[in-house]
């Protein structure tokens, strides 16, 4: 068993500490949190131990009639590896505390991608995080995007991607983010951090991201064109991603239309927290016409992200193989939505035009 602490209980936290407790070869030895707040009561009501993040702040929670087992330190002295899922910026001044622990860490996309020894992405990542003590697993959008862009490569060849991302402008919970009535240029220049954070992964790939922020709180939305050294078919290209378990093709019978239906249909799966784990494409904005692909896609940012940490977490200390993992990664959380309504519930695949 992998002894995994999570340093910081919030949107990303949360849901790693879940997928951590649901692996049958991990264990979840505790989380922390800053202050005792309501989500320090709502883990220590799932079961978790709460450890205080900061020293100094034991008898806060106390007083609050909170119960912690420790602080980070004690955590730290007690797992195999920590996961970093504290707000952007404060993973770089956690470090040195990791260090002293000699404790494998991995970190979030926030976090500039010098804080590790390599960034990660389970579907993309190469050699190159097998010796590596620390992982930093790329921003939500640089997943998503690094999910379809490498079965891409792989099968067609990519000479050149452009991406336009219409972000959300925050989380339902942060009340502090904007805009309120406004869609904003973020940034003006291009291209946004998103392009240059793929190629932390798939650094041979030519892309271009441009990005706006928007004033909803659902998902993120990607319009991706995509010129292939090839030119396969339409069909080809949705077969392609259809056998990406990572990434749902929505079928347009299935009358889902925007983040909010995604959200209510995942809600209705019984997904804790209405979490969609996988990319969500269009299946029928997947269009090719000569050697330029089409699609849209939304990415969940509170969630695609947590079943790549689980993947981390292996990479760091274990010798499983990357395949392995992600299928006992996907079995625990029951990632992979393809199989429900691409069949309209017949148990046999559709056909599909070759168009």
């Amino acid at each position: 068993m992998t002894r995994v602490g999570v340093n910081g209980y919030g949107t990303i936290g949360k849901r790693v500490a879940d997928a951590v407790a649901a692996q049958p070869d991990m264990e979840l030895v505790g989380v922390t949190k800053t202050s005792p707040d309501y989500g320090a009561e709502a883990a220590i009501r799932r079961g978790y131990d709460l450890y205080a993040a900061i020293d100094d702040r034991v008898d806060e929670f106390e007083t609050a009639g909170l119960t912690v087992s420790g602080t980070l330190a004690n955590l730290l002295d007690a797992v195999d590896v920590i996961v970093d899922c504290a707000p952007s910026g404060i993973g770089e001044r956690n470090r040195p505390v990791y260090e002293a622990h000699d404790t494998p860490a991995v970190y979030q996309g926030g976090e500039d991608a010098a804080i590790a020894d390599a960034s990660f992405n389970a579907r993309a990542s190469g050699d190159e995080v097998a010796d590596a003590d620390s992982l930093r697993v790329v921003s939500c959008n640089s997943t998503g995007l690094s999910r379809i862009l490498a079965p891409l490569d792989e099968e067609f060849g990519v000479e050149k991607a452009r991406v336009t991302l219409v972000r959300r402008g925050g989380d339902p919970s942060e009340t502090d983010r904007g805009p309120i009535n406004d869609v904003i240029p973020d940034p003006a220049t291009v291209p946004s951090h998103h392009g240059p954070d793929v190629n932390e992964i798939l650094p041979d790939i030519d892309i271009d991201t441009a990005a706006l922020k928007a004033p909803v709180t659902g998902m993120h939305t990607h319009s991706v064109n995509v010129t292939l050294d090839t030119e396969p078919s339409t069909s080809a290209v949705r077969g392609l991603l259809a056998e990406q378990s990572r990434v749902f093709q929505i079928p347009e019978r299935a009358g889902i239309d925007g983040a909010g239906t995604l959200k209510d249909y995942a809600s209705d799966l019984g997904r804790s927290r209405g979490d969609l784990w996988e990319n969500c494409v269009w299946e029928e904005s997947v269009s090719v016409e000569g050697r330029d692909l089409y699609l849209f896609q939304n990415v969940h940012q509170e969630a695609d992200v947590v079943p790549e940490n689980v993947d981390a977490i292996r990479a760091l200390v274990t010798d499983v193989s990357r395949a392995e993992s992600v299928a006992r990664t996907n079995e625990a959380l029951g990632v992979g939505l393809n199989s429900l309504l691409a069949d309209g519930g017949t148990g046999e695949a559709p056909v599909t035009a070759d168009d």
